[in-house]
């Protein structure tokens, strides 16, 4: 069981698997993990110009958008999404050849990634006011984007307060978690599962018919 704030002003700078970039790893699984090796890992990166994205064969991506305009994204076989404020979150798997083209200026991203037979996720964006309850996950991120802060608590604890631009990450720990915003506030909450054996073999069948 675990409980870490996590600032983005503090987060290791890494560079891109493909050496285009340099990227905040606020979080990764295990700890001493590469690029590799790992089973999961929550980021975020500045794009400031077109071109591909690293390959990460066996991984599943989300992405997320922190600020600019947004991201268009050229998948094989002419598929193209588009990450920006009307859809705050696309997904797609990491050994694909994808370029990135930016809509307008330069945008900060929210990546997060798991190994696709070890763990699962999830990806949201939720805008908040007022309160919300969370129920827990093996693996709960909860990023505070943007807004005035908010504070995470359970009912055995003392709240814990996040500003913009700082996360929550809980292991393991029991819920439910009670979230309160200080006016409105953007977040991003990032849940992760392992993968059980029965999904594992559900997966190899579908493989075995495709």
């Amino acid at each position: 069981m675990s409980i870490r704030i996590i600032d983005s002003s503090t987060a290791r700078q890494l560079p891109w698997k493909n050496g285009k970039g340099v990227t905040l790893e606020l979080a990764i699984a295990p700890p001493d993990a590469g690029l590799d090796d790992f089973d999961w890992r929550i980021s975020s990166a500045r794009v400031e110009s077109a071109g591909p994205f690293s390959h990460y064969p066996g991984i599943d991506r989300s992405l997320g958008l922190l600020s600019g305009a947004g991201l268009r994204l050229n998948l094989p076989e002419q598929i193209s999404l588009e990450l920006d404020s009307r859809t705050p979150v696309v997904a797609f798997p990491g050994e694909l050849d994808v370029q990135a083209e930016l809509l307008d200026d330069p945008v900060q991203d929210f990546n997060l990634m798991s190994r696709r037979n070890r763990w699962q996720h999830r990806l949201q964006y939720r805008e908040l006011k007022g309160q919300q309850w969370l129920d827990s996950s093996a693996v709960l991120f909860i990023y505070c984007c943007s807004g005035a802060g908010l504070t995470c608590a359970r009912a055995d604890m003392v709240p814990i307060s996040l500003s913009a631009e700082q996360g929550l990450l809980l292991e393991d720990e029991a819920g439910p978690w009670r979230l309160t915003s200080h006016g409105r506030s953007g977040l991003y909450l990032a849940r992760l599962e392992p993968v059980t054996a029965e999904q594992e073999a559900i997966d190899l069948l579908s493989d075995d018919w495709a």
